[in-house]
């Protein structure tokens, strides 16, 4: 047999794995969350193993009990910090909207699709449009539905998470007995390429939290004095790591709670200057070039792979799209007898 995989034989496995991994989508995202996870932390539990000889389930169960400890840390600082700020908003939304409106166009009015509104109008309309969009999804059984399905989802991760730190590198050879005997040693030679180079892009990822966090410290600390402001940036920081979704969720938070503490239509402008300055710092500038120097694709390439991959597979779409167009590249270089590590050989010409 050939030990190399046909061209037609590829394409039809990648079909097949798309549709399959398409129908599953709202299954995914544990499985991707909590695999990643394991794999950043899995040179952790090897080097203290190698140090320590101990056996690899103890090991494992040590670092899933100080992740563990980290997340419960952070969910009570959540709690504590933003619970009241949070509430306080829910009980006063309308309040809210009517301040910001009314210093936005004082006691005059305004004409919103074709109906002319003063500030406790606009307040009023806001209310109105969130109830009926709550009850265009389907009401409170839903919201309760997906809060209860989000809390599934998050302990469905830890024991995955704990089962991948524990029996990885078993996983991993399992996965490997899948794939036809012939054509193991081009995986494996596949396999050593890519772990770099995820490696590299996890690292970008974790560069641009660091970023983001810091800036964000000095935009809401420093310059808009919002109380909590530690806590808000170490939290827009967390929801980088994941793309598109987590960025919008910290500018909303964030802007609930700067609305909420304004003084006046200054400090609401001062908010959305930072929140985009700061977005465009992440995703126009910082961000493309951190994570396609580790990743080594072009910053067009990482943005259409974070479209495309939430149009296909939601939230777990999202976080693969690079991880899977770095496996790509390296698999097409592979099939095409071209240097997996993309160097050319002197005179232009590949090794």
């Amino acid at each position: 047999m050939s030990d190399k995989i046909s061209s037609t034989t590829l394409i039809l496995v990648l079909i097949v794995v798309a549709a399959f991994l398409h129908a599953i989508q709202w299954v995914l995202l544990p499985f991707v969350v909590s695999g990643l996870l394991a794999y950043l932390c899995t040179p952790a539990v090897d080097w203290l193993r190698q140090r320590t000889r101990l056996p690899r389930s103890l090991l494992a169960a040590a670092v899933f009990l100080a992740l563990l400890t980290i997340a419960a840390l952070i969910a009570r600082l959540s709690v504590s910090s933003l619970g009241p700020e949070l509430m306080a908003v829910a009980t006063d939304f309308q309040d809210t909207v009517e301040g910001v409106a009314r210093g936005l166009i004082g006691q005059e009015t305004i004409v919103l699709f074709g109906r002319a509104m003063n500030a406790t109008e606009l307040g009023q309309a806001a209310v109105a449009a969130i109830s009926a969009s709550i009850e265009h999804i389907g009401g409170i059984p839903v919201i309760g539905a997906v809060a209860l399905g989000g809390v599934f989802g998050g302990f469905l991760a830890l024991v995955l998470l704990f089962y991948f730190l524990q029996s990885g590198p078993q996983i991993l050879r399992g996965l490997l007995w899948l794939i036809p005997p012939p054509q193991r040693p081009m995986v494996r030679r596949i396999w050593r390429c890519f772990d770099p180079a995820l490696r590299r892009y996890l690292v970008g990822i974790i560069i641009v939290v660091a970023y983001a966090t810091a800036a964000a410290y000095v935009g809401l600390g420093l310059v808009l004095g919002l109380p909590h402001a530690i806590f808000l940036a170490l939290l827009t920081g967390f929801l980088e790591m994941i793309p598109m979704v987590g960025p919008a969720a910290a500018v909303a938070l964030a802007g609930l709670i700067a609305v909420r503490h304004a003084a006046g239509i200054g400090s609401i402008i001062a908010y959305a200057i930072y929140a985009t300055v700061l977005r465009l710092s992440i995703d126009q500038l910082f961000g493309p070039l951190a994570l396609g120097a580790a990743a080594r694709l072009h910053p067009v390439l990482i943005i259409f792979c974070f479209l495309s991959g939430g149009l296909l597979f939601g939230i777990a779409g999202v976080i693969l799209a690079v991880p899977v167009a770095l496996l790509a590249k390296i698999t097409l270089a592979a099939l095409y007898d071209e240097p997996l590590d993309g160097k050319a050989a002197p005179g232009g010409k590949h090794r």
